[in-house]
Order: structure tokens, then sequence, then C-alpha cells
């Protein structure tokens, strides 16, 4: 049984939509859910080697049930492992020892940008001016949702890094979206997502070096906004919403939408991340951030209201009356 699905149309791109929206959500969670367990004791990459290889637990059997994969797309599980789960987790929490947090989601989430531009320039399909502007809008908002502004310094090293995450949040969106147009050929999602969080499992191992961990605060509570929560329920909340039902929803997404109209979609995990974060976490948004908010929502809509499910000889993203940016068919 396949779960790839091909829904052409308004009901699909809805569904889709819905799937991206989900997945923001649950993306959107981790850091209320995981910000208790590091105020405990726990090292930032320490939280993350715990999301993924419970996650690659969790999954581990759908990568033995897809396990025919590992013969026929070896380099996509490999590169989903290595880009999409280790190395927007590694990139991301080397970047913020460096730079501040609001810089470096950011900076992350210039992903979109990014997949407009291997759509353009690598894959030289065209995009429409609705599709730029909608992620133009989205990555504006996003500054104003981080407050970009608070506590600004420019580190060289840092600023790398995090575009390092958002190269490998590119390398995310594109090869979920590979073979989606291959019909019953094409690699089941859940099954390279299960040997994707095995393989960045591993590689996490490596560079987070559980055995140092502070086992002790797993059996202990973790504070949020002043109230004790058991730590296992957070571990839990990081690991099956926050990782196998993100990475499940997000990826199902981008089959029925496109890498590019999904990516913008995906911004609106820092809104989601703040407004959870005002209500479990008592952390307030300002006025700015309200206003940001606001904004990365028009730019999904606009993006999204730009773009079929799926779009073949015509442009990537069509913004209906809109001029396209370069003709069907033109070379960059």
């Amino acid at each position: 049984m396949h779960t790839t699905v091909s829904a052409p149309g308004g009901r699909g791109r809805g569904v889709g939509l819905g799937l991206a929206l989900l997945s923001a959500v649950a993306f959107g969670g981790s850091g209320v859910a995981a910000k208790p367990l590091i105020e405990a004791g726990l090292d930032p990459l320490h939280v993350v080697w715990l999301r993924v290889a419970g996650a690659a637990l969790v999954m581990a059997p759908l990568a033995v049930r897809h396990r025919d994969l590992l013969r026929r797309h070896p380099a996509l599980l490999a590169g989903f492992g290595l880009l999409a789960v280790a190395g927007v987790q590694a990139f991301y929490f080397a970047a913020i020892s460096r730079i501040p947090v609001g810089v470096a989601l950011l900076v992350e989430y210039l992903a979109p940008a990014l997949v407009l531009g291997w759509v353009r320039f690598v894959q030289r399909r065209p995009v429409t001016r609705a599709a730029a502007v909608g992620v133009v809008l989205a990555v504006g908002g996003l500054a104003c949702v981080v407050e970009v502004w608070a506590g600004l310094r420019f580190d060289a090293l840092g600023l790398l890094l995090a575009l390092g995450a958002a190269c490998c949040q590119v390398g995310y969106f594109v090869l979920s979206d590979q073979g989606s147009d291959a019909g019953d050929r094409a690699p089941d999602p859940l099954g390279v997502i299960a040997f994707g969080l095995l393989i960045g499992a591993a590689v996490l191992t490596v560079v987070a070096r559980p055995w140092s961990m502070d086992w002790s605060v797993l059996a202990g509570t973790a504070e949020m906004d002043g109230t004790p929560v058991a730590a296992g329920l957070l571990v839990a909340w990081v690991v099956l919403l926050a990782t196998v039902l993100a990475y499940g929803t997000g990826v199902l997404a981008v089959r029925r939408l496109s890498p590019q109209v999904a990516g913008v979609v995906a911004c609106l995990e820092a809104v989601i991340a703040t407004v959870l974060a005002w209500f479990l976490l008592g952390e307030h948004l300002s006025a700015p951030q309200l206003v940001g908010g606001a904004v990365v929502l028009a730019g999904a809509f606009i993006a999204q209201s730009s773009a079929p499910a799926r779009a073949s000889d015509g442009p990537v993203a069509r913004g209906g009356p809109d001029r396209e940016l370069s003709s069907p068919g033109k070379a960059a």
C-alpha cells in the first residue's frame, strides 16, 4: 500500500494546505516543549538527539516495511537524513550558540526564497510575481515576529551556520517532492521519513554524544511557566507531535502542493511558535510581532493561492491574471 497521493484541483490543494498547516503547528510546538527540558538541565543538542532518536524508534517498523527503498533510492534516503533531519537541527543549534535566536530563525526561514531560486535557476521552471511577493511578505513578516532588530550583532560564522540551516531546509522541501509525479513507482513518503530519521539519529549520535547526558532529568519534572510538567511527557510531545507528526504531514503536504508553496506556508511555524510561547510559557507578544504575524499570514495566502496543486507545462506558481516572470519553456 502506498501513501503517496496525487489529487489535482482545488480539493487536493485544500488537503495539502491543511496538512501544511498541521505540520507548521506540530513543528512550531517543538520549542515550547523543548525549552522547559533545556531549562531543567538538558543540553540543547541532547534534546535534539532525544527528538530524532525517539522518532526514529517509533518509525522503525515502517523502515522495515519499506526496506526496498534502500536498494531503489539510497541517495534520496541519505540526502533526507543528512539534510532534512540532521543538517537542519545541527546547523540551527550551532548558529544560536553565536547569534541571537531570532536572527538565526529568520535566516533559516529564508528557505522559501531559496526554494524559488532553486526552481527558477536550477530546475529552469518559471515562477510568477505573486509567488515572489508572497515570499517577500512572509520573510518580512517573520522579521517582525522574531524581532530581528533586538540584540542584532554581526557574526560571520554564526550567520553562515544559520544559512547552512536554511540550505538544509531547502533540501527538506526539494527532497520531499522527489518522485511525487511517478505515480505508483514513487518512493513511499513515510518510508523516506523513517529512513531519514534513522540516518539523522545516527549522525546526531556522533555530534550530541548522548552518553554524557544527565538522564536523571528525564525522571523528574520541568517548569512550564511555573507549572511542573513531567519531563517524560514533554519528551513524548517533542517526539510524537513535533517530529513524527510534523515530518509526516509536512512531506505529504509538499507532495500535494509544491516545494515553494509548502515552504512559504511553513513560515507560519514561527508565528505558531510565538503564539504557543505566549500561552504556555508566558512570553508575551509585542505589537510588531502581532503585525508581523499578520504579514506572514498574508504572504502565505498569496503564495498558496498563486499555484495549482500540481503544474505540468505551465509555471510552477500561477497567479491568475499575473504576468509571469518567465514564460513557460524559456530557460533561465
